[in-house]
């Protein structure tokens, strides 16, 4: 008989074995489909999801970051302006949003808006059993539902979260003129000098981290949808609470690794 912990930590241990058996059987798929010389996916499926991913998205991801940059710059300027020391605002935004606070941000909303909508289609073709048809056809359903979504959000995370460091910068170049009388021109070139190459590498490899594992969890819970429409609504609910955790769990991780290789 099990108990409360233990319980929950071999359910746990059950859905990242079954995550990752979905990823590997989608890339084996995809690959199966490769080596006989065509394409895993319609391109048409693809570019469909990179826009709903990635067009539809840069509107949310601005203004968020631009308020939240905002708020940092203002915030953090009025305890150093006490120091003398507000001119370090713009290097201070320009790390925290490049390392940290872009891919994490960014993730956490692609997984409420994108995540969710992902698990609400797929969840809803298992209930009415159109999963079932696409495989009764011959057509690997993997590939052809699973594949395009995960591929999109790996490869558009990182373009959303070059914007929203950008405006992020914005709002904090433009809250540190207004309070703390620091230039647009001088705000730039601080935040240029204090950013190094392995803080845009860091950001860069979270965001295709995260992007990975919005895509798969958000596909495995819908395909993993029991119990009709009540069914599809609870997965929704357990796909958006389940990536956002593991995303800042996993963003934890890496800062934790990547203080122990740089040791900034």
């Amino acid at each position: 008989m099990s108990f409360g912990p233990w319980s929950a930590i071999r359910t746990s241990l059950q859905h990242l074995s079954s995550v990752v058996w979905l990823l590997v059987d989608t890339v084996q798929e995809m690959a199966d489909r490769m080596v006989r010389g065509r394409l895993p996916f319609r391109l048409s499926i693809f570019f469909e999801q990179t826009d709903r991913t990635g067009v539809g998205s840069i509107g949310l991801v601005s203004l968020v970051s631009f308020f939240i940059g905002l708020t940092m710059a203002l915030l953090t300027g009025y305890q150093l302006q006490t120091f003398g020391q507000e001119r370090m605002v713009p290097g201070l935004v320009a790390i925290s949003f490049t390392r940290e606070l872009g891919p994490l941000m960014t993730g956490i909303m692609v997984a409420a808006r994108i995540g969710a909508a992902y698990t609400a289609e797929l969840g809803t073709m298992v209930v009415s059993e159109e999963v079932e048809a696409i495989e009764s056809m011959g057509i690997g359903p993997l590939r052809f539902l699973v594949g395009p979504r995960v591929l999109a959000v790996l490869l558009l995370l990182p373009c959303l979260v070059v914007v929203s460091n950008f405006t992020a910068m914005v709002g904090a170049a433009l809250i540190s003129r207004w309070a703390f009388d620091i230039p647009i021109r001088r705000f730039v070139d601080a935040s240029l000098e204090s950013m190094l190459v392995r803080d845009i590498i860091a950001g860069t490899v979270k965001s295709c981290l995260f992007g990975l594992i919005i895509g798969i969890v958000a596909c495995y819970k819908g395909l993993s949808v029991r119990g009709g429409a009540a069914g599809v609504g609870a997965a929704t609910t357990q796909s958006v609470v389940t990536a956002i955790t593991v995303v800042i769990a996993f963003d934890t991780l890496s800062n934790i690794v990547l203080v122990s290789l740089f040791n900034p």
